[in-house]
């Protein structure tokens, strides 16, 4: 994305070898400008931003606890707690999505 590509000319981190074009660049997933001397012009992106989220939809939880967890112990290992509805677990993960 354009977006992970967006960083300060001291915050690049080589991603190429000297004279590689953009084309060879983007090929192995990385950034490309020019525009600024003696910085890496073939660079990594930025790490995609995630946010964790709990899944709406109780039929696709995946089970982080035991029968019986509290919700005291659920959020403890991190995870969603949400007490309805029956048959489904009431303790289970996060999913994780790109902002």
């Amino acid at each position: 994305a354009k977006c992970q590509c967006k960083l300060l000319p001291k915050e690049r981190t080589n991603c190429g070898y000297p004279g590689i074009s953009a084309a060879q660049c983007k090929k192995i997933g990385c950034c490309f400008n020019a525009s600024t001397p003696s910085v890496p012009w073939c660079y990594k992106p930025k790490q995609k931003k995630v946010k964790k989220v709990c899944p709406n939809d109780p039929y696709i939880r995946i089970n982080c606890g035991y029968p019986g967890i509290q919700a005291r112990e659920c959020t403890k290992r991190g995870c969603c707690f949400r007490a309805h509805p029956a048959g489904v677990p009431w303790c289970f993960y996060h999913r994780v999505t790109e902002e």
